[in-house]
Protein backbone atom coordinates (compact mmCIF):
# COMPACT_ATOMS: atom_id res chain seq x y z
CA UNK A 1 0.00 0.00 0.00
CA UNK A 2 1.12 3.68 -0.60
CA UNK A 3 2.32 5.67 1.74
CA UNK A 4 2.42 9.67 2.88
CA UNK A 5 5.89 10.00 1.37
CA UNK A 6 5.18 8.21 -1.72
CA UNK A 7 1.68 10.16 -1.90
CA UNK A 8 3.33 13.92 -1.74
CA UNK A 9 6.11 12.42 -4.07
CA UNK A 10 3.61 11.75 -7.12
CA UNK A 11 1.36 14.45 -6.41
CA UNK A 12 4.01 17.42 -5.33
CA UNK A 13 4.72 18.14 -9.18
CA UNK A 14 1.11 18.99 -9.83
CA UNK A 15 0.21 22.72 -10.25
CA UNK A 16 -1.75 24.95 -8.31
CA UNK A 17 -4.22 26.50 -11.06
CA UNK A 18 -4.31 30.18 -9.75
CA UNK A 19 -0.50 30.41 -8.05
CA UNK A 20 1.11 28.37 -10.84
CA UNK A 21 3.43 26.91 -8.58
CA UNK A 22 3.57 23.05 -7.60
CA UNK A 23 2.14 21.74 -5.12
CA UNK A 24 4.96 21.08 -3.13
CA UNK A 25 6.56 24.72 -3.64
CA UNK A 26 3.11 25.91 -1.78
CA UNK A 27 3.05 23.27 0.76
CA UNK A 28 -0.49 22.40 -0.30
CA UNK A 29 -0.44 18.92 1.98
CA UNK A 30 -2.83 19.94 4.47
CA UNK A 31 -3.73 16.29 5.23
CA UNK A 32 -3.04 12.75 3.51
CA UNK A 33 -5.57 9.80 5.23
CA UNK A 34 -4.53 6.25 4.13
CA UNK A 35 -6.93 3.18 5.02
CA UNK A 36 -4.90 0.35 3.69
CA UNK A 37 -7.85 -2.46 4.56
CA UNK A 38 -10.05 -0.54 2.37
CA UNK A 39 -7.68 0.74 0.02
CA UNK A 40 -8.31 3.82 0.37
CA UNK A 41 -6.32 7.06 0.07
CA UNK A 42 -8.34 10.55 0.59
CA UNK A 43 -6.26 14.17 0.19
CA UNK A 44 -6.54 17.70 1.40
CA UNK A 45 -4.95 19.85 -1.24
CA UNK A 46 -4.55 24.26 -0.23
CA UNK A 47 -5.30 25.95 -3.72
CA UNK A 48 -4.47 29.86 -4.04
CA UNK A 49 -8.24 30.43 -5.26
CA UNK A 50 -11.10 28.39 -4.65
CA UNK A 51 -13.69 27.66 -7.19
CA UNK A 52 -11.59 27.90 -10.83
CA UNK A 53 -12.58 26.08 -13.72
CA UNK A 54 -8.58 23.94 -13.27
CA UNK A 55 -10.13 23.08 -10.09
CA UNK A 56 -11.76 20.20 -11.58
CA UNK A 57 -9.36 18.93 -13.85
CA UNK A 58 -6.94 19.04 -11.23
CA UNK A 59 -9.03 16.82 -9.22
CA UNK A 60 -9.31 14.60 -11.93
CA UNK A 61 -5.50 14.21 -12.37
CA UNK A 62 -4.77 13.71 -8.20
CA UNK A 63 -7.73 10.41 -8.70
CA UNK A 64 -6.43 9.17 -11.74
CA UNK A 65 -2.21 9.44 -10.61
CA UNK A 66 -3.37 7.37 -7.32
CA UNK A 67 -5.66 4.88 -9.19
CA UNK A 68 -2.43 4.25 -11.60
CA UNK A 69 -0.46 4.00 -8.51
CA UNK A 70 -2.72 1.14 -7.17
CA UNK A 71 -4.88 2.65 -5.01
CA UNK A 72 -8.36 1.43 -5.15
CA UNK A 73 -10.46 4.42 -4.01
CA UNK A 74 -9.97 8.45 -3.96
CA UNK A 75 -11.18 10.90 -2.58
CA UNK A 76 -9.90 14.72 -2.57
CA UNK A 77 -11.22 18.15 -1.09
CA UNK A 78 -9.97 21.62 -1.83
CA UNK A 79 -9.47 24.19 0.58
CA UNK A 80 -7.67 27.67 0.43
CA UNK A 81 -4.24 28.39 1.43
CA UNK A 82 -3.41 31.06 4.26
CA UNK A 83 -3.07 34.34 2.88
CA UNK A 84 0.85 34.66 3.63
CA UNK A 85 1.22 31.74 1.06
CA UNK A 86 -0.77 33.34 -1.79
CA UNK A 87 0.41 36.84 -1.32
CA UNK A 88 4.11 35.23 -1.65
CA UNK A 89 3.74 33.21 -4.94
CA UNK A 90 0.35 35.57 -6.43
CA UNK A 91 0.87 36.21 -10.17
CA UNK A 92 1.33 40.05 -10.94
CA UNK A 93 -1.60 41.53 -11.78
CA UNK A 94 -1.12 43.44 -15.05
CA UNK A 95 -2.73 46.68 -13.91
CA UNK A 96 -5.82 48.38 -15.74
CA UNK A 97 -5.03 51.64 -17.84
CA UNK A 98 -6.17 54.59 -16.71
CA UNK A 99 -9.09 55.47 -19.65
CA UNK A 100 -9.68 59.26 -20.17
CA UNK A 101 -12.42 60.43 -22.84
CA UNK A 102 -12.18 63.51 -25.07
CA UNK A 103 -15.83 64.96 -25.64
CA UNK A 104 -17.07 68.11 -26.19
CA UNK A 105 -20.79 69.21 -27.19
CA UNK A 106 -20.33 70.41 -30.38
CA UNK A 107 -17.63 70.14 -33.57
CA UNK A 108 -14.96 72.55 -34.38
CA UNK A 109 -13.85 73.35 -30.85
CA UNK A 110 -10.62 71.50 -31.13
CA UNK A 111 -11.63 68.18 -29.65
CA UNK A 112 -9.30 65.79 -31.92
CA UNK A 113 -6.65 68.43 -31.60
CA UNK A 114 -6.60 68.30 -27.59
CA UNK A 115 -6.50 64.69 -28.27
CA UNK A 116 -3.66 64.33 -29.87
CA UNK A 117 -1.51 66.33 -27.97
CA UNK A 118 -2.04 65.28 -24.89
CA UNK A 119 -1.36 62.14 -25.17
CA UNK A 120 1.76 62.76 -26.86
CA UNK A 121 2.60 65.23 -24.01
CA UNK A 122 2.02 61.93 -21.65
CA UNK A 123 3.90 59.91 -23.61
CA UNK A 124 6.36 62.88 -22.91
CA UNK A 125 6.39 62.49 -18.95
CA UNK A 126 7.11 58.89 -19.62
CA UNK A 127 3.82 57.40 -19.87
CA UNK A 128 2.47 54.76 -22.03
CA UNK A 129 -0.20 55.78 -23.99
CA UNK A 130 -2.98 55.01 -26.08
CA UNK A 131 -5.00 56.80 -28.36
CA UNK A 132 -8.40 55.68 -29.97
CA UNK A 133 -9.63 58.08 -33.04
CA UNK A 134 -13.71 56.91 -31.70
CA UNK A 135 -15.17 60.07 -33.49
CA UNK A 136 -15.96 57.06 -36.30
CA UNK A 137 -17.92 59.47 -38.67
CA UNK A 138 -15.43 62.33 -38.70
CA UNK A 139 -11.94 60.81 -38.12
CA UNK A 140 -9.17 62.89 -38.56
CA UNK A 141 -6.15 61.69 -35.96
CA UNK A 142 -3.77 60.05 -38.99
CA UNK A 143 -4.00 62.80 -40.78
CA UNK A 144 -3.16 64.98 -37.48
CA UNK A 145 -0.26 63.13 -36.39
CA UNK A 146 1.25 62.82 -39.89
CA UNK A 147 0.64 59.10 -39.93
CA UNK A 148 0.81 56.88 -43.04
CA UNK A 149 1.50 53.39 -41.83
CA UNK A 150 -0.97 51.11 -41.61
CA UNK A 151 -1.88 48.57 -38.47
CA UNK A 152 -0.40 45.33 -38.57
CA UNK A 153 -2.95 42.73 -38.76
CA UNK A 154 -1.87 39.10 -37.21
CA UNK A 155 -5.51 37.21 -37.80
CA UNK A 156 -8.19 39.12 -35.90
CA UNK A 157 -5.87 41.15 -33.93
CA UNK A 158 -4.35 44.60 -35.26
CA UNK A 159 -1.31 46.29 -33.90
CA UNK A 160 -1.46 49.88 -33.48
CA UNK A 161 0.43 52.65 -35.01
CA UNK A 162 3.35 53.80 -33.43
CA UNK A 163 3.82 57.79 -33.21
CA UNK A 164 5.68 60.41 -30.85
CA UNK A 165 5.83 57.63 -28.61
CA UNK A 166 1.72 57.24 -28.46
CA UNK A 167 -0.26 54.00 -29.89
CA UNK A 168 -2.75 54.94 -32.15
CA UNK A 169 -5.97 53.46 -33.74
CA UNK A 170 -8.50 54.89 -35.80
CA UNK A 171 -11.24 54.15 -38.11
CA UNK A 172 -8.83 55.81 -40.89
CA UNK A 173 -6.79 53.09 -41.03
CA UNK A 174 -9.85 50.64 -42.11
CA UNK A 175 -11.10 52.46 -45.14
CA UNK A 176 -9.48 52.93 -48.19
CA UNK A 177 -8.60 56.84 -48.66
CA UNK A 178 -11.17 59.47 -47.61
CA UNK A 179 -14.24 57.49 -48.37
CA UNK A 180 -16.84 58.34 -45.86
CA UNK A 181 -18.60 55.95 -43.45
CA UNK A 182 -22.31 55.16 -43.49
CA UNK A 183 -22.60 53.11 -40.86
CA UNK A 184 -25.59 52.75 -38.38
CA UNK A 185 -25.10 52.70 -34.56
CA UNK A 186 -24.99 49.16 -33.93
CA UNK A 187 -22.57 48.70 -36.59
CA UNK A 188 -20.35 51.56 -35.04
CA UNK A 189 -20.41 50.32 -31.65
CA UNK A 190 -19.45 46.83 -32.52
CA UNK A 191 -16.19 48.80 -34.67
CA UNK A 192 -15.56 50.42 -31.05
CA UNK A 193 -15.69 47.33 -28.87
CA UNK A 194 -12.94 45.70 -31.76
CA UNK A 195 -10.86 48.54 -31.06
CA UNK A 196 -11.31 47.62 -27.66
CA UNK A 197 -10.90 44.21 -27.07
CA UNK A 198 -9.25 43.23 -30.55
CA UNK A 199 -6.30 45.54 -30.45
CA UNK A 200 -2.66 44.59 -29.44
CA UNK A 201 -2.52 47.50 -27.18
CA UNK A 202 1.02 47.13 -25.06
CA UNK A 203 1.03 47.92 -21.38
CA UNK A 204 -0.96 50.93 -21.49
CA UNK A 205 -0.90 53.60 -18.04
CA UNK A 206 -3.74 56.24 -20.36
CA UNK A 207 -5.75 54.96 -23.12
CA UNK A 208 -7.22 58.19 -24.77
CA UNK A 209 -10.66 58.40 -26.62
CA UNK A 210 -11.51 61.10 -29.14
CA UNK A 211 -15.07 61.15 -29.34
CA UNK A 212 -17.61 62.30 -31.49
CA UNK A 213 -18.86 65.44 -30.43
CA UNK A 214 -22.33 65.47 -28.89
CA UNK A 215 -24.04 63.02 -26.76
CA UNK A 216 -25.15 60.44 -29.45
CA UNK A 217 -25.05 56.65 -30.13
CA UNK A 218 -21.12 56.67 -30.01
CA UNK A 219 -20.80 58.25 -27.24
CA UNK A 220 -23.37 56.60 -25.52
CA UNK A 221 -21.94 53.39 -26.16
CA UNK A 222 -18.38 53.93 -24.57
CA UNK A 223 -20.43 55.33 -21.77
CA UNK A 224 -22.31 52.15 -21.02
CA UNK A 225 -18.75 50.33 -22.25
CA UNK A 226 -16.61 51.72 -20.11
CA UNK A 227 -18.11 52.51 -16.76
CA UNK A 228 -15.43 53.96 -15.13
CA UNK A 229 -13.75 56.16 -17.46
CA UNK A 230 -12.62 59.73 -16.90
CA UNK A 231 -13.92 62.31 -19.17
CA UNK A 232 -12.27 65.67 -20.18
CA UNK A 233 -14.73 68.61 -21.64
CA UNK A 234 -13.42 70.83 -24.27
CA UNK A 235 -14.80 73.97 -25.28
CA UNK A 236 -13.85 77.41 -26.50
CA UNK A 237 -14.72 80.83 -24.75
CA UNK A 238 -17.66 81.09 -26.45
CA UNK A 239 -20.86 81.51 -24.21
CA UNK A 240 -22.98 79.34 -26.54
CA UNK A 241 -19.53 76.98 -27.05
CA UNK A 242 -19.78 76.16 -23.10
CA UNK A 243 -23.06 75.88 -23.06
CA UNK A 244 -23.35 72.82 -25.50
CA UNK A 245 -20.47 71.44 -23.64
CA UNK A 246 -22.65 70.81 -20.80
CA UNK A 247 -24.74 69.04 -22.57
CA UNK A 248 -21.98 66.49 -22.88
CA UNK A 249 -20.50 67.22 -19.42
CA UNK A 250 -23.92 66.05 -18.40
CA UNK A 251 -23.73 62.62 -20.04
CA UNK A 252 -20.65 62.27 -17.99
CA UNK A 253 -22.49 62.81 -14.91
CA UNK A 254 -25.35 61.05 -15.15
CA UNK A 255 -23.25 58.03 -15.95
CA UNK A 256 -21.42 58.70 -13.25
CA UNK A 257 -18.27 59.03 -14.56
CA UNK A 258 -15.84 61.59 -12.95
CA UNK A 259 -15.06 64.90 -14.75
CA UNK A 260 -11.20 64.98 -14.73
CA UNK A 261 -11.43 69.24 -15.74
CA UNK A 262 -12.24 71.30 -18.87
CA UNK A 263 -10.22 72.51 -21.99
CA UNK A 264 -10.74 75.39 -23.41
CA UNK A 265 -9.47 75.63 -26.67
CA UNK A 266 -9.17 79.00 -29.02
CA UNK A 267 -8.89 81.25 -25.90
CA UNK A 268 -6.94 84.18 -27.64
CA UNK A 269 -4.93 85.03 -30.85
CA UNK A 270 -1.50 86.08 -29.70
CA UNK A 271 0.13 88.65 -32.40
CA UNK A 272 3.85 87.48 -33.00
CA UNK A 273 4.42 91.37 -34.22
CA UNK A 274 2.69 93.17 -31.29
CA UNK A 275 2.20 90.56 -28.78
CA UNK A 276 -1.03 91.53 -28.10
CA UNK A 277 -3.81 89.09 -27.33
CA UNK A 278 -7.28 89.45 -29.68
CA UNK A 279 -10.38 87.36 -27.58
CA UNK A 280 -11.45 86.61 -31.12
CA UNK A 281 -14.24 84.13 -29.51
CA UNK A 282 -15.12 85.74 -26.80
CA UNK A 283 -14.04 85.45 -22.82
CA UNK A 284 -14.60 83.17 -19.79
CA UNK A 285 -16.78 80.53 -21.51
CA UNK A 286 -14.28 77.52 -20.35
CA UNK A 287 -13.68 79.19 -16.73
CA UNK A 288 -17.63 79.28 -16.29
CA UNK A 289 -18.02 75.57 -17.23
CA UNK A 290 -15.17 74.40 -14.95
CA UNK A 291 -17.31 76.59 -12.17
CA UNK A 292 -20.55 75.10 -12.89
CA UNK A 293 -18.90 71.62 -13.05
CA UNK A 294 -16.93 72.32 -9.81
CA UNK A 295 -13.39 70.95 -11.74
CA UNK A 296 -10.45 72.29 -12.71
CA UNK A 297 -9.59 74.49 -15.53
CA UNK A 298 -6.44 72.44 -16.85
CA UNK A 299 -5.64 74.81 -19.76
CA UNK A 300 -5.95 77.69 -22.02
CA UNK A 301 -5.07 76.98 -25.78
CA UNK A 302 -4.32 79.98 -28.27
CA UNK A 303 -5.81 79.87 -31.71
CA UNK A 304 -2.86 79.19 -33.69
CA UNK A 305 -0.97 76.82 -36.22
CA UNK A 306 1.67 74.38 -35.02
CA UNK A 307 5.12 75.42 -36.90
CA UNK A 308 5.44 72.91 -40.05
CA UNK A 309 8.07 70.30 -39.06
CA UNK A 310 10.06 67.28 -40.67
CA UNK A 311 7.19 64.66 -40.16
CA UNK A 312 4.67 66.50 -41.55
CA UNK A 313 2.29 66.51 -38.52
CA UNK A 314 -0.15 69.46 -38.85
CA UNK A 315 -1.16 69.41 -35.56
CA UNK A 316 1.13 68.24 -33.44
CA UNK A 317 2.85 70.94 -31.02
CA UNK A 318 6.63 70.10 -30.03
CA UNK A 319 7.90 69.99 -26.75
CA UNK A 320 9.71 73.20 -27.09
CA UNK A 321 6.59 75.17 -28.46
CA UNK A 322 5.20 77.48 -26.16
CA UNK A 323 1.67 75.45 -26.62
CA UNK A 324 3.75 72.06 -26.59
CA UNK A 325 4.71 73.20 -22.93
CA UNK A 326 1.12 73.99 -21.98
CA UNK A 327 0.06 70.78 -23.34
CA UNK A 328 3.29 69.42 -21.04
CA UNK A 329 1.72 71.08 -17.72
CA UNK A 330 -1.47 69.64 -18.31
CA UNK A 331 -0.56 66.20 -18.42
CA UNK A 332 1.22 66.65 -15.28
CA UNK A 333 -2.22 67.60 -13.96
CA UNK A 334 -4.23 64.84 -15.36
CA UNK A 335 -1.45 62.29 -13.90
CA UNK A 336 -1.55 63.85 -10.32
CA UNK A 337 -5.69 63.43 -10.82
CA UNK A 338 -5.45 60.16 -11.60
CA UNK A 339 -2.97 58.65 -9.38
Amino acid sequence: MINESQVKALLGELEDPYLKQTLATTGAFDSITIKPDKDYVSVKILLGRLGLPEETTLQQTIVAKLKAAGVHAVGVRFAELPADIVEKYAPEVEAEPVYIAIASGKGGVGKSTVSVNLAIALARQGKKVGLIDADIYGFSIPDMMGITEQPVVDGEVLTPVMKFGVQVMSMGFLVEGNQPVIWRGPMLGKALQNFMTQVAWDELDYLLLDLPPGTGDVALDLHQMLPTFKEIIVTTPHATAALVAARAASMALTTDHEILGVVENMSYFESKVTGEREYIFGKGGGERLASELAVELLGQIPLEQPPADIEAAPSVYQADHSTGKMFDEMAKKVIIKTK
